[in-house]
């Protein structure tokens, strides 16, 4: 426990940013595997929208610092990557 007023606040803190990252992160996950779940199963109407709502989403998930971005670019990359591929495929 906190022996101090500014380390108690620190650590409520600490509890409300914990939740608020993981629920960001949650969002991502979730519309990654939607997005996924549309390549395998080769829905071609859907991929686009759910594409863009996927790199807007982990993008601001970046952007606040919750995901390294780095590893946020190189997923964008791969997943453009394999729905372009599945788009011109047709």
């Amino acid at each position: 426990m906190a022996n101090h007023k500014s380390a108690a606040k620190r650590a409520r803190q600490t509890v409300k940013k914990e939740a608020n990252n993981n629920r960001r992160k949650s969002v991502v996950r979730t519309s990654e595997k939607s997005l996924v779940k549309a390549l395998t199963e080769k829905n071609i109407k859907a991929l686009p929208e759910l594409l863009k709502s996927y790199t807007s989403q982990i993008a601001k998930a970046a952007g606040r610092g919750v995901l390294k971005k780095q590893m946020v670019a190189r997923k964008i990359g791969r997943l453009t990557s394999r729905v372009h591929a599945a788009l011109t495929s047709k």
